[in-house]
């Protein structure tokens, strides 16, 4: 293996170019956390088995959602030759008009680039049509509303999909083993191991672990009823089970269930399950164009009035004015337009 010169690695034939293409409010935790692994790869080998280049819709500075700009190489029109086409998003990712990313990388594809996505660039390539036939993932918060926008897709809650010659991750760090697997599919796990333990990341994760902390962790409860009985709830958020059928399923009485949510979560079974409901009826709101109705269906509530109260109650602004609120975050902190997606 040559030796890296001066710090530099040393450029080889076959050197993969990789292609980031950045919408507006991307997350910057999950872009650098799949281009730090690029650069140790060649730092590791000594040798330049990546390059990268960087792209936004006009060529201009773009900002993440943490207000951090990035300054690119050039517009989505000028993505060519490119190994590979990452997508990066982040916040509000359907608020955006991503004719021209679409153009991009689906021109890419036809010219045999792999495609992929961190965060929520999986809705991107979901609209684009090229996940037609492969499998992806997404964020868990993003994951409801691209199955409601997207039914036909094969959507996962894997931490990353890698499927032929597609990739998907969660975001976050999920972005790190993604990008992991794949330097040891294109070099050997050698090389990955050695980037893994400059990233002082210990073992490379594998796809199919879970992407949220489980229950103990995430409510700070370890009472195995209340766990099973808050499990239960977050997989049936559509058809709500009342508290009599969830106190059956865990074989404790109503009032056994009662105690256990007042000394834990501090307050009722009925209120922690209509929060829950209502969390989930927000991220719709945010990252589908689903109806309102169809929201509030899709949340276990009767009928757009009841729901409109509950969530009025429960966070203080209608439904309505909480779809219009991201769009015009949006304007007033990148400058970027918030027409629809097309």
């Amino acid at each position: 293996m040559p030796e890296a010169v001066c710090g530099q690695a040393i450029p080889i034939d076959d050197t993969r170019v990789i292609g980031f293409l950045f919408v507006p409010r991307f997350s910057m935790i999950a872009f650098t956390s799949a281009i730090e692994p690029l650069r140790l790869a060649n730092r590791v080998s000594g040798r330049k088995l990546y390059e990268w280049r960087l792209f936004s819709q006009d060529g201009r500075p773009v900002r993440a959602s943490n207000e951090v700009e990035i300054t690119v190489n050039n517009s989505f029109a000028d993505a060519r030759g490119l190994s590979s086409a990452v997508v990066c998003a982040g916040l509000d990712v359907q608020s955006f008009n991503h004719r021209d990313l679409m153009a991009a990388i689906r021109r890419l594809s036809s010219f045999g680039a792999t495609i992929g996505a961190v965060c929520t660039g999986t809705y991107v390539l979901a609209k684009a049509g090229l996940l037609n036939g492969y499998k992806a993932t997404i964020h868990w918060e993003n994951y409801s509303g691209l199955v409601s926008e997207f039914p036909d897709l094969d959507v996962t809650q894997e931490l990353f999909e890698i499927d032929r010659n597609r990739f998907t991750c969660a975001g976050g760090t999920a972005a790190v083993d993604m990008m992991l697997s794949l330097i040891m599919k294109d070099h050997g796990p050698e090389v990955a191991s050695k980037v893994t333990d400059q990233l002082i990341h210990h073992r490379i994760r594998e796809a199919n672990e879970r992407q949220r902390m489980d229950l103990r962790s995430r409510l700070g409860v370890s009472h195995p009823k209340l766990l099973s009985v808050v499990a239960l709830m977050e997989n049936a958020i559509e058809n709500p089970l009342n508290s009599a059928d969830l106190a059956e399923e865990v074989g404790v009485s109503t009032r056994q269930l009662e105690r256990l949510f007042c000394k834990y979560l501090g307050q009722s079974p009925a209120r922690y399950y209509a929060s829950m409901r209502l969390e989930h009826a927000r991220y719709l709101l945010r990252q589908t164009s689903m109806p309102i109705l169809s929201v509030a269906m899709a949340c276990g509530f009767v009928s757009a009035s009841h729901f409109s109260k509950a969530y009025s109650e429960h966070f203080g602004c209608t439904p309505t004015h909480e779809r219009r609120a991201p769009a015009k975050a949006i304007t007033s902190t990148s400058g970027v337009s918030s027409s629809s997606a097309a």
